[in-house]
């Protein structure tokens, strides 16, 4: 507080800001599967605050699926989930070593790329689900207007997610890759880190990049259930709390926030699951999501989230993306 009258900018804060007002705990997918306070972002600065190391938080820190629903909520405005990122990576790697974590690596010391688009063209950042789908990049390209680099920053997405180190050396060329570029990414993690990393980019997540077109918003109507992105939701909450009031105002669509205003996400895989140590098991948390709703369709922004309602209800799951029915009507 006081650093607001001296004019220095304020200490960033810590676990040790945490008071115990436990308002992050209510919007928590791992507490709300455990019902357990240890896994909970309180529960984690609680426990350094009593002296707790990284090594005794494994099982917290592996279950948090980051998507970010904490930080918004959290009066302190301590940065929950980049706290939880920095004790993923002072963690040990597991035993056996997952050949991801290899493959991961490997890719993070590759030497940088040249730059491929000119110096002031937006970027599409469209993430390894999204070039999957060969069909569905090619919409969203023509929808947006954008073209989609070959270097998308996803080997450092991952690594941020899995608690591994980015050489600077790949940090800095990637960025300067994307300095002077209004960018739009699928990742929400990071786009979160983006705004941390180029303070004065603009940046904006997929989901709300196609929701702002004519031809998307066109199709929505009171029988949807929108489901937002979380993580990149979360990372510009205020903002993105008002574009998607405009959305629901404007169309009637339900959208997948609670009482808080909060995103709630139908998929909340952890560590194992992102390193493929356990199977997924996100029927609970896409359930409680649908519970007294009968929505005529769902529509997602995240590829990953068709799969995850698709396990637990028979209704029509479309992406956001192929509501347009003519790409070209921008």
């Amino acid at each position: 507080m006081f650093g607001a009258f001296s004019g220095k900018p304020a200490a960033p804060r810590s676990h040790a800001d945490c008071s115990g007002c436990s308002l992050c705990v209510l919007v928590c997918p791992m507490w709300r599967r455990s019902r357990d306070l240890r896994f909970s972002a309180e529960g984690i600065a609680k426990a350094l605050q009593c002296g707790a190391a990284a090594a005794d938080l494994v099982q917290p820190l592996d279950a948090c699926c980051l998507c970010g629903a904490c930080d918004p909520v959290c009066p302190e405005g301590i940065d929950l989930s980049g706290l939880i990122m920095d004790l993923r990576r002072s963690l040990p790697a597991p035993a056996p070593r997952p050949a991801l974590l290899d493959e991961l690596e490997a890719r993070l010391r590759r030497e940088p790329s040249a730059a491929e688009a000119s110096r002031t063209a937006p970027l599409l950042l469209p993430g390894p689900e999204l070039r999957g789908d060969s069909g569905l990049l090619a919409r969203v390209r023509t929808l947006l207007g954008l073209a989609a680099v070959e270097d998308d920053g996803a080997d450092i997405a991952l690594a941020l997610e899995l608690g591994v180190a980015i050489p600077p050396q790949r940090l800095g060329s990637f960025l300067a890759s994307l300095q002077g570029h209004t960018i739009v990414a699928a990742d929400g993690l990071l786009l979160r880190q983006l705004r941390r990393w180029l303070p004065g980019s603009r940046r904006m997540g997929l989901g709300a990049a196609l929701a702002s077109r004519p031809a998307v918003r066109g199709r929505l109507g009171a029988g949807d259930l929108y489901v937002i992105e979380p993580r990149a939701y979360h990372a510009d909450y205020e903002r993105m709390v008002a574009f998607y009031d405009r959305l629901q105002t404007e169309t009637g669509c339900a959208l997948s926030l609670d009482l808080q205003r909060i995103a709630i996400p139908p998929a909340a895989p952890g560590l194992a699951q992102k390193l493929g140590l356990s199977a997924a098991d996100d029927t609970q948390q896409a359930k409680w999501l649908l519970q007294g709703r009968r929505p005529a369709r769902i529509v997602v922004e995240s590829i990953a989230d068709r799969g995850a309602f698709g396990r637990v209800c028979d209704i029509q799951v479309v992406h956001v993306a192929e509501l347009a029915q003519d790409p070209d009507l921008r």
